[in-house]
């Protein structure tokens, strides 16, 4: 009996601890700020986990959308695991609601969900940058996209140029390259779109490629400014 008792506490003693273990993990996690660059990245990953970020937009997967947006904070910016699924509500929350507006009151509503996303995202990164600025860009970029009788596909490439600018603390002319390259995505995803209710595979695979060349256009200015602030001795 008593050895019966002492197996069954043992497991309970283990459980608790294991639970006690766990409460940790996830405070430590999310409450104990540990910076974590969003400056260096595999471009060809972020292409390829963009591309099926954008799958699942298409198909409605807010699911796989989320699950998806979380592995690559994760991946590529390494973002510890639970503040990489809170961030990930954040966006696939913001970007379902752009998704289902049609009008500027419509997508007005996901600015605080960005601007809490984007705050986390400085808090989590040690940028400098004005998360309601990100948030306003962001809508502005989408209301483009969404009313191509108003805006050209230039337009929104000096919009994601912009965007990329003060997320980053650069002049957007730098990133003049990767916001055409972007834009060139963008098209491509509502040419294959207008053929294809689904776009084609053939098509996805043409997105990726662009994907990859705006990446590594952005990763590429990324890394000459770090080779500049340190020629300056990191100033």
């Amino acid at each position: 009996m008593n050895r019966w008792f002492n197996r069954r506490s043992a497991g309970w003693w283990l459980g608790i601890l294991l639970v006690v273990g766990l409460v940790v993990w996830v405070v430590t996690d999310l409450a104990i700020p540990r910076p974590h660059s969003i400056r260096q990245f595999d471009p060809n990953s972020v292409a390829r986990i963009e591309t099926a970020i954008w799958r699942s937009y298409v198909n409605n997967g807010r699911v796989s959308l989320y699950r998806q947006l979380a592995g690559g904070l994760r991946n590529q910016f390494n973002t510890p695991y639970w503040r990489s699924y809170g961030l990930a509500f954040q966006a696939s929350r913001a970007a379902f609601v752009l998704k289902e507006g049609s009008t500027s009151a419509d997508y007005e509503a996901a600015v605080p969900l960005l601007v809490d996303y984007y705050t986390a995202v400085k808090r989590l990164s040690g940028e400098s940058f004005d998360p309601q600025a990100m948030a306003r860009l962001d809508v502005e970029a989408w209301a483009m996209h969404r009313n191509p009788s108003r805006s050209s596909y230039d337009d929104l490439a000096r919009a994601l140029a912009q965007s990329a600018g003060t997320l980053y603390g650069l002049p957007p002319a730098r990133f003049a390259d990767y916001g055409v390259l972007r834009a060139q995505a963008i098209r491509q995803y509502d040419e294959a779109r207008r053929r294809n209710p689904v776009p084609r595979e053939a098509d996805w695979q043409r997105m990726e490629q662009q994907l990859h060349w705006a990446w590594q256009s952005l990763s590429r200015v990324l890394a000459l400014d770090r080779l500049e602030r340190a020629g300056r001795g990191g100033k």
